[in-house]
């Protein structure tokens, strides 16, 4: 492990490689329940604090997480645990009845409760990634499961009308909340580009597109150019929704700078398959909009969350906003070729290596306050797996290779 928090080369291939590396390293000897699936929750040091909860956001990115790793290191227990948390995601989560996905369960020496079966549009965007992931390293089951997901989504979650997704239903889809969020439109469109590229179906990639386009320019023109998180019914900005609960995990409020550039960074994935002008225009004005306000100036990183007016309202410091825009600037510089964008790539890279990266036990913080203190020892709790970390190195790698950084 890299136990130095000197700067390395943060643009060389092999620390990229490494850096992944030793996140995988992390959780390596507690991640496996021997009853399937994974273990979900760890200490700073590793240790699993709680072995009963199971969320499905975990055990897909768990499954992505893995499938990459596979992918680059050619290790056979990465490809092993692929197919332990897909199957586990079909025997645990999956409703055959319905076609819905188990959100939340606790599982205790292999028996399975099921703690809440609302259908999140958010949680089929990340089976979808899974599948599409799993399909990738070659388990071709995920193909069928892949296009279940989708038809499932496509009769329920999909308004035509709006041209976006709904949220949230109960567990047998005869419940449809009036809740209307970007976040979950944002992990479809991730995972519609995944799915594309796992199987070379056109339209996948045509509603990614169709979804960006609505989001980050249409319902982004309803509040000068920026994306607000939350809606009502008709797709009209709800700018009370959580005011009083800005820490929500899924669903807080204000404008998120790490949705606004992860947004961006989708717009520079899709231009990889069909380089439209608007993709590249529409990504360098999120990112540049969203760091002016949300860089911190005297301790460094990115806040969280900062209001209509601008005003900073959640000045922690969040793990995935710091990688998502990490891997947005090096795309950005990739296809304006604006050397700012190189700059903040290292100027991101290494606020992270000095105060995210754990240097003793591996993998990243999960937050830390505005001076860059830790605020708990839960180093990934439910949700984090380190799948926004890993990733956008993995991305970052796959640029750097075909395109290398000056």
């Amino acid at each position: 492990m890299i136990m130095t928090s000197s700067s390395p080369t943060f643009h060389a291939p092999a620390f990229l490689v490494e850096h992944i590396s030793d996140t995988l390293k992390f959780y390596e000897s507690n991640v496996d329940d021997p009853k399937g699936g994974f273990y979900q929750n760890f200490l700073d040091n590793g240790e699993v604090y709680d072995k009963n909860t199971r969320h499905l956001v975990s055990s897909t990115r768990f499954v992505f997480n893995y499938a990459r790793a596979y992918r680059e290191y050619r290790t056979p227990k990465y490809l092993e645990r692929v197919k332990s948390g897909i199957e586990f995601i079909r025997r645990a989560h999956f409703a055959p009845e319905t076609g819905g996905y188990n959100w939340l369960l606790d599982v205790q020496d292999g028996d399975i409760t099921i703690k809440d079966q609302t259908n999140h549009c958010y949680g089929f965007a990340f089976v979808i990634l899974a599948y599409s992931w799993a399909l990738r390293v070659g388990v071709e089951d995920a193909r069928e499961y892949l296009n279940e997901t989708w038809s499932t989504m496509e009769q329920h979650f999909w308004d035509p009308q709006a041209g976006l997704y709904k949220d949230q239903y109960n567990s047998d889809f005869s419940v449809c909340d009036n809740y209307r969020g970007q976040n979950a439109n944002m992990h479809t469109c991730e995972a519609l580009i995944a799915a594309y590229e796992a199987s070379g179906e056109q339209h996948f990639l045509e509603r990614a597109t169709a979804l960006a386009d609505k989001m980050t320019n249409q319902q982004a023109a309803l509040l000068g150019g920026l994306i607000w998180e939350h809606y009502d019914l008709n797709w009209q900005v709800d700018l009370e929704y959580n005011k009083d609960d800005p820490k929500n995990l899924f669903r807080p409020w204000g404008f998120q700078p790490g949705h606004q550039t992860e947004w961006a960074k989708l717009l520079l994935f899709i231009a990889k398959h069909d380089p439209q002008p608007w993709l590249t225009e529409r990504a360098k004005a999120l990112f540049d909009k969203s760091l002016a306000v949300a860089w911190d100036k005297e301790h460094g990183g990115i806040f969280y969350g900062f209001a209509p007016d601008m005003s900073i309202c959640d000045n922690e410091k969040y793990f995935w906003v710091q990688a998502e825009t990490m891997c947005c600037a090096a795309y950005l510089h990739h296809h304006t070729g604006d050397a700012a964008y190189l700059d903040w790539y290292h100027k991101i890279w290494q606020y992270a290596w000095q105060h995210m990266v754990d240097h003793q036990y591996g993998a990243w913080f999960r937050i830390l306050t505005h001076d860059n203190q830790k605020i708990d020892e839960l180093k990934s709790p439910i949700g984090k797996t380190d799948y926004h970390t890993m990733g956008a190195c993995y991305d970052v790698l796959e640029l750097i290779r075909r395109h290398p950084m000056a």
